[in-house]
């Protein structure tokens, strides 16, 4: 068993609590045992889990997990935090508000021997899973990936689980501070030198939406296939999908960030400011 404590009971706290007291049968999820939860308000205990200090979290040793539910903009020092004690940890997207320190936290959990973690339910929905089979066995000639919403490197990770292992060529960022907008285009070579582009769009008026369009061998797709709720929610998946990297199951790896230290070397050509945009969620 690992013992487990959700550091910030937002929403996704509890839903991590929720999910961790009723796993899903069968799974390595059963194997986490939910021992407290940490809060800078003073909480009464919530389904039969109480609240403890992040001291104490840190130092016993039947807690070997931490799940770090809180702002974004604590999510790097809590993540250290843990990391640091030699615990494993499961963050929410994003994990940190820049590429560089990103970067120190997974090196940091490489050097603990400890899992590192980053949320990513965007891949577990049912679209994402009908548009990945959507483009199995077909050939790509080129394809253009457009949202107009920043989520940076969770974007290009869409990429890099449809057509595998890219290259980044050359990167722009255009920023009009006075109205708001800012637009980022990743050029991108599959491993067989197919070109793809991403373009992350932010402005006044422009609605959150997601447009493809790849172009196959037989076809040309450009619109992601809609799909049926599936029978296990989200964080659930995510749930299952960690505690398999605890036992072993599944391979503790983060495609982030290859990419985004490729896209950080390359900051020079948009600036700073398009860099940390890269990396973070609006």
């Amino acid at each position: 068993m690992w013992g487990a404590v959700v550091v910030g009971v937002g929403t996704a706290g509890w839903v991590r609590i929720r999910d961790m007291l009723v796993p899903l049968p069968g799974s390595p999820a059963a194997n986490l045992s939910v021992k407290g939860f940490i809060s800078r308000r003073s909480l009464d205990p919530h389904q039969g889990v109480g609240q403890i200090s992040a001291e104490e979290a840190i130092s016993r040793e039947d807690i070997h997990v931490a799940f770090v539910c809180t702002e974004n903009l604590l999510h790097e020092h809590n993540v250290r935090t843990f990391l640091q004690a030699g615990k494993h940890v499961c963050v929410e997207y994003p994990m940190t508000m820049s590429c560089g320190a990103a970067v120190e936290l997974w090196d940091l959990a490489q050097e603990k021997g400890v899992i590192l973690h980053e949320e990513h339910i965007e891949l577990l929905t049912e679209d994402f899973k009908a548009l990945k089979r959507e483009v199995q066995g077909k050939i790509l000639q080129d394809g253009t990936l457009h949202f107009t919403a920043f989520s940076g490197v969770a974007r290009l990770t869409w990429l890099v689980e449809l057509f595998g292992e890219l290259s980044v060529t050359a990167a722009t960022m255009e920023e009009d501070s006075d109205n708001h907008y800012s637009k980022m285009t990743a050029k991108l070579l599959t491993s067989d030198n197919r070109p793809l582009t991403w373009i992350e769009e932010r402005g006044p008026g422009l609605p959150r939406s997601k447009n493809i369009n790849f172009h196959f061998d037989s076809c040309t797709l450009t619109q992601i296939p809609p799909a049926p709720r599936g029978d296990v929610g989200l964080f659930m998946q995510d749930l299952v999908h960690f505690s398999a990297k605890l036992a072993g199951q599944r391979k503790n790896t983060w495609r982030g960030l290859q990419y985004g230290r490729q896209l950080f070397t390359k900051r020079e050509t948009f600036g700073r400011g398009g860099t940390k945009s890269l990396l973070c969620k609006s």
